[in-house]
């Protein structure tokens, strides 16, 4: 058992927090998600990077230079804003941070307010990078059922 103090910013043990979640156990909500994806880009888990993202942006991902990023950076925290949750089906969130890291160009600081969806019983990570061919009467991405206009669209590229 590690008794590391999880990257995430929580104080915890890596075990008892993000940790749990690295190891196969779905986040409970979209800030601990965010936090646990942190988590991973400081540990290097490429993996859980792309299995937290939602499932239909996956393939668009690019392993390699999230791996290089992860790698190539000396992680130095993470702070917690806001987190914003909405009711219906699916839920959404919307989770502010900033994560602070250094690597070969200096210090650097960047503030996000990303967006998650709750689909199937786990939270996912919604991508503004990777680009959806999806209109506004198609079915949702998120596999919800509803149609795009009605679920996930004002959660993406927010």
């Amino acid at each position: 058992m590690s008794t590391s103090i999880c990257p995430c910013g929580s104080g915890n043990s890596l075990d008892a927090c993000c940790g749990q979640y690295h190891a196969g156990h779905p986040p409970p909500s979209a800030e601990l998600l965010m936090r646990s994806r942190y988590s991973a880009y400081v540990l290097g888990l490429i993996d859980y990077l792309v299995g937290t993202t939602l499932p239909v942006q996956q393939a668009g991902l690019d392993r390699q230079s999230i791996s290089q990023w992860s790698a190539q950076s000396t992680w130095l925290g993470l702070e917690v804003e806001n987190s914003e949750v909405f009711g219906g089906q699916p839920e959404h969130a919307f989770v502010t941070f900033t994560a602070r890291w250094h690597d070969a160009n200096g210090e650097h600081s960047h503030r996000e307010r990303s967006s998650f969806v709750q689909c199937a019983g786990r939270w996912y990570f919604i991508d503004p990078t990777v680009p959806l061919k999806v209109g506004r009467n198609d079915a949702c991405p998120c596999a919800s059922g509803l149609k795009f206009k009605k679920c996930c669209a004002g959660f993406f590229n927010q």
